[in-house]
């Protein structure tokens, strides 16, 4: 490891020789800097492919200063390296990393390097939807209990920028997407969590059953010593949590809906979130008392408190970080309330079962949806059941507009759903405050990824807040 002055681990004097870095966004940047920053006793060369469409910036240029060979606009790579480091995103079937396979002796990911680099203390959370919620308030447990913790990967932070730093009993709580864990082989947290495995992706990974694979790949390592959450409530993960107990792993049981009585299990009792670990039950809070709604949210707090519960936060000051936990951008977020109608973000729904799992936080009947972007292709029975059965009106604008709308068109749900057309974020949102009376709700939901209009889900929810607000100064909805 390359350590800072401060870090509470020595220095690692593993040589790893001459190193490429497949990718120029934050990921690629940071690795090639931490590279750089390792002495040539440990890398005696970096060079950071960046790729087809990367170009020079000041970040490249001082890694170009650190000694850093920086190759941009191409996805061709030459010469010999001991090992590839390769940024999410980057396909295993892509030419680019196949080209990768055929000049390295090994090729990893990102987190796989960190935890190579420091690999005490992890935890590692995936899961189709839920990851950054469960990551966050997971961190928050483990420093209300008095423990360092920091939240890393696929949250933002890229985890090998962190290692030079980190103290020696610090955690690393880790949200890590299928892209990340599709190379992984030595990974191996001490607590690794699976919240749900639902169809996205699929493109990326060629299957479902592929994705589901690179989702299983976070607990190939562990042990009889650590303990593996993973969700009861669908198919592939109660599949991969047999798997687990057939191995001898502890696996915890999370489920909404149903009590598991296997010595390990979080579930909801009377109205109560409770933890057992090893047959002894923490009785935390009243659903009521936490301040992330949705069914899916309380799911995403049972993981979170049993990932804490193990690694020994007291039950207490889970009980108070599970009742001081907000909400996130972006993620059922109230943005105002306009002539007693409320708007909410969740911009971050970029699938169908994500915006599924939404509705469950607001009353039927009172939901004005928000649907579309650009299309993924992905099957919309389920969706089109859940918001005929919940919404009385969903306005369907963007890419995936039209097949939407006609999925909505066919359902026959109670509500006599209301289905309306839009050609943008702005109009549909328009269309949405023209349709609502006090007591609404207008949710941006879209089940579709942003890339049709924005550039990100967090530009298109930032985007959505400010038409929210210059509704609110028009004076919009009606009473």
């Amino acid at each position: 490891m390359c350590d800072s002055p401060d870090s509470g681990f020595e220095q690692d004097a593993t040589p790893l020789g001459d190193v490429c870095v497949l990718g120029a966004g934050d990921t690629g940047l940071s690795v090639a800097h931490y590279l750089a920053s390792c002495g040539k006793d440990r890398v005696t060369s970096v060079t950071l492919y960046g790729g087809a469409k990367a170009t020079a910036s000041d970040r490249t240029q001082a890694l170009e200063d650190m000694g850093v060979q920086v190759v941009l606009g191409t996805e061709q790579i030459s010469g010999h390296y001991d090992k590839a480091i390769v940024s999410p995103g980057i396909p295993e079937s892509s030419p680019f990393f196949l080209a990768a396979k055929e000049h390295a002796d090994e090729v990893m990911g990102e987190p796989e390097f960190a935890y190579r680099e420091s690999p005490r203390k992890w935890i590692g959370i995936t899961g189709t939807n839920g990851k950054t919620t469960t990551t966050l308030l997971t961190c928050e447990l483990l420093a209300t209990g008095g423990l360092k913790a920091q939240a890393v990967g696929n949250i933002g932070v890229v985890a090998t920028g962190q290692v030079a730093g980190r103290a020696e009993d610090e955690w690393f709580v880790t949200e890590l997407s299928s892209f990340q864990l599709a190379t992984a082989t030595r990974l191996h947290p001490r607590v690794a969590c699976l919240l749900n495995i639902t169809p996205d992706h699929v493109e990326w990974h060629g299957s479902m059953e592929a994705y589901a694979n690179a989702k299983e790949r976070l607990f190939q390592n562990l042990d009889a010593g650590d303990l593996a959450v993973v969700s009861c409530e669908d198919e592939w993960c109660r599949a991969i949590a047999q798997r687990l107990s057939d191995r001898g792993i502890r696996v915890c049981h999370v489920g909404v809906h149903v009590e598991s009585q296997d010595p390990c299990a979080a579930f909801v009792r009377a109205g109560r979130l409770v933890v057992r670990l090893d047959g002894t039950e923490h009785d935390l809070v009243s659903v009521d008392s936490i301040a992330i709604r949705g069914e899916h949210n309380l799911q995403n707090a049972l993981a979170a408190a049993a990932c804490a519960l193990e690694v020994g936060v007291p039950t207490a000051a889970v009980i108070h970080g599970l009742m001081v936990f907000r909400p996130l951008e972006h993620r059922i977020e109230l943005c105002g309330t306009v002539g007693g109608v409320r708007f909410v973000n969740d911009s971050k729904a970029t699938n169908v079962d994500a915006t599924v799992k939404a509705l469950t936080a607001f009353v039927p009947g009172k939901v004005i949806v928000l649907l579309g972007g650009h299309d993924k292709g992905t099957e919309l029975d389920q969706l089109a059941h859940a918001v005929s059965a919940r919404c009385k009106a969903a306005v369907c604008y963007g890419e995936a507009a039209d097949r939407i709308a006609a999925a909505l068109e066919e359902a026959d749900g109670p509500m006599g759903l209301d289905v309306r057309h839009a050609n943008h974020l702005r109009d549909a949102l328009r269309t949405a405050a023209d349709l609502a009376q006090k007591g609404d709700v207008v949710l941006l939901s879209p089940a579709c990824s942003s890339f049709d209009e924005f550039r990100s889900y967090k530009e298109r929810g930032a985007v959505f807040k400010r038409l929210v607000a210059a509704l609110s100064a028009d004076g919009g909805c009606e009473e």
